[in-house]
Formats: C-alpha cells, sequence, structure tokens
C-alpha cells in the first residue's frame, strides 16, 4: 500500500517491488540431505544445523552475517553479527515476522567496503534485498528457507503477553518454538522463565501449544503469505535451506529424529560456500526433496473462518479466540502416529 500522503512521484516502490519484478521459477543445482556434526549444534538447530556452518565458515573469511533474533521485548528483529559466538541468537525458527529495520542498508555498506556478507532470511527478504540493492555484488551470498508463511507480530505479543500472565512469570530467559525434547518432528515450544525468583520451564508439543496450532493451520500469516509470488526459488537466493521431510522414506537409516536439513543450492557461489563445511551430506533430486516440502512450489490456501478469527479477537482474548479457531489439520496429526508407528516396529 503506498502512502498518499508521503508520496513524491519518484517511483522507487515500483522499481523494488518484487510482486511487480517478479523473477522467474528456478531449480536448483544441487540438492542434498545434510547434518552438522556437532550434534549439540544440531540439537539446537531447527533441522540439521547448516546454517551455523556455512555462517562459521564466511566470519573465518572476515565477512558479516545477517540474520533473526529476538530482542528484550521477544520482538523478532533481523540484525547482523561479526563473530561465531554471536550466531547462537541466529539458531532455530522464530515463527514470527521479523523487522527488517535499517539491515539493507547496513548489508550494502558492507559490501562497497568490499567484506563478504551472508543475508538470511524468508524468500520475500531475500528478493526485497536484491530489489533494494539494484545490482549484483560478488561478495553477496544469500541464504533463504523453505517457507510456510509468516505469522503476525501483533498476535505473537498478544499470545506471549497472556501466556506471561497465566504462568505468572516475573521474566522471559529463553524462548525455543523448536525445541526438540520430544524429537525432530514432534516439536515442542518451550519458555523458561523466571517465577518467585526460580527459573521456571513451560514445554508443550506442536499440536498441544495452541500458538503453534494456530501457525500450522495457517490461521495468522500475513496476506500476502497466501498467494506468495516468490514460490519456486524466485527469491534469487544462492542456498535454501530447511527440513528434509520425508527422508525417512528414502533413507531411514540416516533418520535418527534429531533433525536434518534439505539444502537446495541454487547458484555457483552457493555451490562454492556449501563445497567449504565440514557436514555430513548426501546428494539427492529435487523431487525427492520438494515431494515432501510442497511449500517450495505452492502457497498455503486462506483458512475459510480467518476473517472471524480476527472479528473475535475485538471482543475477545487471543487464548480465546485461538481454542475457538484453531484446528491442526488431520494429516498432520496422521503423519506424527505413522512415523510413531514404523519407529516402534524400527526399534523391535
Amino acid at each position: 500500500m503506498i502512502a498518499k500522503e508521503d508520496c513524491i512521484d519518484c517511483g522507487l516502490c515500483e522499481k523494488v517491488c518484487p510482486v511487480i519484478h517478479l523473477s522467474e521459477a528456478r531449480e536448483p543445482l544441487e540438492v542434498y540431505a545434510a547434518m552438522n556434526r556437532d550434534e549439540a549444534i544440531r540439537i539446537t538447530s531447527s533441522s540439521g544445523g547448516i546454517f551455523t556452518l556455512l555462517a562459521e565458515q564466511v566470519i573465518r573469511e572476515g565477512g558479516v552475517i545477517f540474520g533473526a533474533r529476538f530482542n528484550e521485548k521477544w520482538e523478532v528483529v533481523h540484525v547482523y553479527t561479526e563473530t561465531i559466538e554471536g550466531l547462537e541468537e541466529f539458531r532455530g525458527s522464530k515463527y514470527v515476522q521479523s523487522r527488517i529495520g535499517k539491515t539493507y542498508e547496513q548489508a550494502e555498506s558492507f559490501l562497497k567496503q568490499r567484506r563478504k556478507v551472508l543475508f538470511s532470511g524468508t524468500p520475500c527478504q531475500i528478493a526485497g534485498l536484491r530489489l533494494y540493492l539494484q545490482r549484483e555484488y560478488d561478495n553477496l551470498l544469500t541464504v533463504d528457507l523453505i517457507c510456510h508463511g509468516v505469522p503476525s507480530p501483533m498476535i505473537w505479543q498478544m499470545y506471549l503477553a497472556e501466556t506471561i500472565r497465566k504462568l505468572k512469570a516475573q521474566s522471559i530467559e529463553k524462548i525455543d518454538f523448536r525445541n526438540k525434547i520430544f524429537g525432530w518432528r514432534q516439536y515442542s515450544f518451550k519458555l523458561i522463565y523466571k517465577k518467585n525468583s526460580r527459573q521456571e520451564e513451560y514445554i508443550k508439543k506442536s499440536t498441544d501449544n495452541l500458538y503453534i496450532k494456530g501457525f500450522l493451520s495457517d490461521l495468522y500469516l500475513r496476506p500476502s503469505c497466501y498467494d506468495c509470488p516468490v514460490k519456486c526459488l524466485k527469491s534469487g537466493s544462492d542456498i535454501t535451506l530447511g527440513d528434509f521431510w520425508g527422508i525417512e522414506h528414502i533413507r531411514p537409516e540416516r533418520d535418527d529424529d534429531k533433525g536434518i536439513s534439505a539444502v537446495l543450492v541454487n547458484t555457483q557461489r552457493g555451490i562454492d560456500l556449501f563445497s567449504k563445511i565440514d557436514a555430513e551430506k548426501i546428494l539427492f533430486s529435487y523431487g525427492e526433496v520438494s515431494r515432501g516440502n510442497q511449500m517450495l512450489v505452492t502457497s498455503v490456501k486462506t483458512p475459510t473462518k480467518r476473517n472471524e478469527f480476527w472479528n473475535c479477537l475485538l471482543t475477545q482474548t487471543c487464548t480465546e479466540a485461538m481454542t475457538r479457531y484453531t484446528r491442526l489439520p488431520k494429516f498432520l496429526f496422521m503423519k506424527i502416529y505413522i512415523y510413531n508407528l514404523l519407529k516402534h516396529f524400527r526399534l523391535k
């Protein structure tokens, strides 16, 4: 939407609009299942811990890493780090739209200084960065993810505030949207907080936590997510990362339920970077990955009761509205049930 009162008819917004300037659909040059050999990092990562290895390599080459982390208000914001220690805050999924802030401008400044830059984000954020720069930089590396969609920051803040009140928490110490205490597939929402000066934990499986259920049922994604213009690798990223869903059917002996990454290497720059990292890598085809990751090529459908949910928020709490309108798709429950059944028989 154009703010007409501020418009000076310069046309810049049209020049950088990813919807107007749609890129061509692509297929990756190479596709892998990959895992970080450091199990501690893999467990604290959403999938196989590959982003950390890519970022560490760029930092060793004197580069700068841009990624998403929580701020002091538990909002998700994009920032940069120049240290390996700073990567810890970037690890793990954050199911909230992040604020880009001034990071495009900062990245451009580092690029002009001839510093290597690795910018990570959702496909639309990567597409936005490339259009903002308006030129190619051989020292820029972009990494996006297989994106389901991003929830509204307002809903997240409402849910968090209500949860804090319910728990009577004095402060939040850590939030993990995909804790693997119950495994990679049955990932859990974990919140560490202080109450009466003691540290306590709130843990719920993804199928039991209202916020995650609402996210997985597509209830409060941003409107643009229901018609995403950058599916089919149109963002222009060098590498795309995600979960290798379906690995248990293709190579069950490699599935330990601790997380494995799908790595789609889309450009020669991506090949050069990925070849430098020391990870366990298994070559696959694009079809084998995309079968378990339909979000690579299709947008989620708008829930029929999405508008009812938002109207409900006018008179009820976020928790009440989520309870009333959140319904996880039946296929997700069946997928988890069948996986657990197969896992049980493999252990026999």
